[in-house]
């Protein structure tokens, strides 16, 4: 949920694929100095803001709204389990929020006029505000002229491409996430196996 490209609500999943996707086309473009093409048409500083508005979206909401919670007093009161492991409750409540799953683990009172409140605009935020900028690089992109393929033009559709794809979106999910999950489900679990639970 928190890579969100397969997972989520209907479409929003799709979206930061095809979000990763031109981010893919371009590093790769920028890396072998040919202007980045994505369906026959250039990707060029305009759609690119577009894009990396709509990728970086997703783990501020996780990570701001977590981390506002952790800032609130009343969070205390809502923890069945203090520590690392409520730290890990709150980051899946963000995290499945934006992702339009809406869950959250059993020990997190979520119920609050609080949660409900963050939770709902970390909903709004993951599926409108990753949306509403890749309508508008599709409008973008769609009133440029078609360009022929060249020899230079990366091919979307080769295993290549795909594992670029996915070394991509794990790269990018690994550096933004990392930390925090550092501090939640990993330090819970080298605890776990000293024998220490919460």
């Amino acid at each position: 949920m928190m890579l969100n490209t397969g997972f989520g609500g209907d479409g929003v999943g799709l979206i930061n694929l095809v979000s990763y996707a031109i981010l893919t086309v371009f590093v790769v473009g920028m890396m072998i100095g040919r202007t980045p093409e994505f369906l026959g048409r250039k990707v060029e500083a305009r759609e690119m803001k577009y894009v990396m508005f709509a990728i970086l979206i997703h783990p501020v909401s996780i990570l701001g709204f977590t981390a506002l919670a952790c800032l609130a007093p009343s969070t205390v009161r809502d923890l069945a389990n203090l520590g690392p492991h409520g730290f890990s409750e709150v980051l899946y409540a963000y995290s499945s929020g934006t992702a339009n799953n809406g869950s959250a683990f059993s020990g997190l009172n979520a119920n609050t006029p609080f949660f409900n409140t963050t939770i709902g605009f970390a909903m709004l935020a993951g599926r409108y505000l990753t949306l509403l900028p890749m309508l508008a690089v599709a409008g973008v992109l769609g009133a440029k002229k078609r360009v022929p393929e060249g020899p230079g033009t990366l091919s979307t559709s080769t295993p290549l491409f795909t594992g670029l794809l996915v070394f991509t979106v794990l790269i990018a999910g690994v550096l933004t996430f990392l930390p925090a999950l550092a501090l939640g489900p990993i330090v819970e679990h080298l605890l776990m196996l000293d024998g220490r639970t919460f």
